[in-house]
């Protein structure tokens, strides 16, 4: 899937610069517009166009190409797998870390008269989020 959405990518790039390309190399109304005054071709200013060159046909089919790569993204992209649950559910188990036998019995009173003075859980899950 990751390849056939790179490919898609590249496609849709490319038409963009053929795009911008074409419609930069394109002769536009407006540059007729000094001409219009005194030359006597103001019917042709705002007249029909005419015939389209191979620069507009190909403009056209630059941008159908360009509409049809954003639907093909649009399409692979909105296809998501279902999930089963929240966000929460996908973290690993946390386990409680009992303290090191050996020399542990000072910290073992350092942290139960804290414990013992809150009213912890017996079952030593007084630090934990419940879900």
């Amino acid at each position: 899937m990751s390849t056939i959405l790179t490919i898609i990518i590249v496609i849709q790039v490319l038409s963009a610069l053929a795009i911008i390309g074409l419609v930069l190399l394109q002769h536009g109304k407006g540059a007729d517009m000094g001409a219009a005054f005194g030359s006597g071709a103001s019917g042709s200013l705002f007249g029909a166009t005419g015939s389209s060159n191979f620069l507009s046909k190909s403009t056209g089919f630059a941008a159908a190409i360009f509409f049809a790569a954003t639907l093909a993204l649009a399409f692979f992209g909105g296809r998501h797998t279902a999930s089963t649950g929240g966000v929460m559910d996908n973290l690993p188990a946390t386990q409680n870390i009992a303290p090191a036998a050996a020399g542990s019995a000072a910290a073992s009173a350092a942290n139960s008269a804290p414990a013992a003075a809150a009213g912890a859980n017996s079952s030593g899950q007084s630090n934990q989020i419940p879900k």
